[in-house]
Formats: C-alpha cells, structure tokens, sequence
C-alpha cells in the first residue's frame, strides 16, 4: 500500500479535498444525537455502513435512551444486530458501554479522546468519528478508506492507520478536519476503491502517484 511520500503544498491539498468532494456522495448519518453515534459506531467495525445503520436503527427502535439499553439483556440485543459482523461480541460492548455512560459519566457521552477510549469497543478510530461527528469537534479518524487513500495519492507512506492518522493531522489543514473521513469513506467507495480504482474518471489524477506509477507501466 505504500507509496514514496511527495510534499504538496496546502494550496495542492485544498484543491484535490475539494475535487474529491465533488466527486463524493453525501454521506448519510442514521444519528445526530452522540450516545447513538456512539453506538453505530462500534456496531460499523468490519460491517457495512447500510448494515450497522439498520442495527443502530434497530436498538433505538426498542430501547430509545442509555439507561434502557444498559438494562437489556445479551441475548435480545445480539437478535436485533443479528446482520453485523461479531454480532455477539457487539451485543456485549454495546451494552457495556450504555452502561459506562449511564454509570460513570452521568449519562452523557464524553467529548475527550482519552475518556472515549476507556470504553470497551471503542478505539482511536470510533473515538474520532464521534468526536467528529457527535460534537463538531475537529478530528481525523482514520478507516481502510482514508488509509488506503491517503498512502495511494502519496500523502503518507504508512502502514498503520494511528501513523496515518498523525501524518494527515500534519498535512491537511484544521479545517478542513471535520467531514474528512466521510468525504473519503464515499470517495472510497465510488471512485477510489480497494481493487480496480476508477482512474479513468477520477478528479486528481494529477496528484496521484498511484496513477502516476500506473501510467508509467502501461
């Protein structure tokens, strides 16, 4: 996946961030409150985003708040998830982290990184789509999109995505933060996709060392 590391200036990055955007659908969010961001979020882990949401709808459906799905049992909740991935193992952090919410931080969930992160089922990834996403706060959360992306173009050589992470909060300017991974994820899905990447029509084709190195050897 990786790339030799070229320097862009930040007039460059604004420029392909916002030809990717033309090229990216509008993401869809099942939620707006952060509790149930929270929650599609750690469902998503190796699970479509169609999926997790319909699980996410689900839960919500039947238990509305924190204090109710803290109270419901592994068995019922694994039925209503059924769909996503590691279903069972999901059923279990779910619950767990309503609980954490409910017990430890007075129901609501935490807008900081490290407190995030002291929930079972939620790493550096799922901490910064809800930080994100949740409560506006500036973050780049770093899947196999932006990952594969951003080592694709010649942004980063990297081969994990906490390095990435660190390389793109370097690179991308802080505002365009927010709404980076979204952008991505659909870019990622419609254009710049793990096997065969529709070159042909993609906007930064100029940028890319990917196509770059393709051209080369055809």
């Amino acid at each position: 996946m990786s790339t030799k590391l070229r320097k862009f200036s930040e007039d460059d990055i604004r420029k392909m961030a916002a030809m990717i955007k033309e090229q990216s659908p509008e993401h869809y969010f099942e939620f707006k409150d952060p509790f149930w961001i929270m929650i599609t979020t750690i469902l998503s882990h190796r699970t479509k985003d169609e999926v997790s949401n319909l699980a996410g709808r689900n839960l919500h459906e039947k238990y509305h708040s924190a204090y109710n799905l803290s109270k419901a049992s592994e068995e019922e909740v694994s039925k209503l998830i059924s769909k996503v991935g590691f279903a069972n193992v999901k059923a279990k952090r779910v619950i767990g982290a309503a609980q954490i919410v409910i017990n430890d931080f007075e129901g609501k969930v935490p807008n900081d990184i490290d407190l995030l992160m002291k929930i079972p089922g939620i790493g550096r990834k799922t901490a910064n789509v809800i930080l994100s996403d949740a409560f506006a706060i500036p973050s780049i959360a770093v899947d196999t999109h932006v990952h594969r992306i951003s080592n694709r173009i010649g942004l980063c050589n990297t081969t994990k995505p906490d390095i990435t992470e660190e390389c793109l909060k370097k690179v991308i300017p802080q505002d365009l933060w927010l709404g980076f991974n979204p952008t991505l994820v659909e870019f990622g899905k419609t254009i710049c996709k793990p096997i065969t990447p529709r070159c042909s029509v993609c906007n930064i084709t100029e940028y890319c060392n990917y196509f770059k190195k393709n051209q080369k050897k055809s």
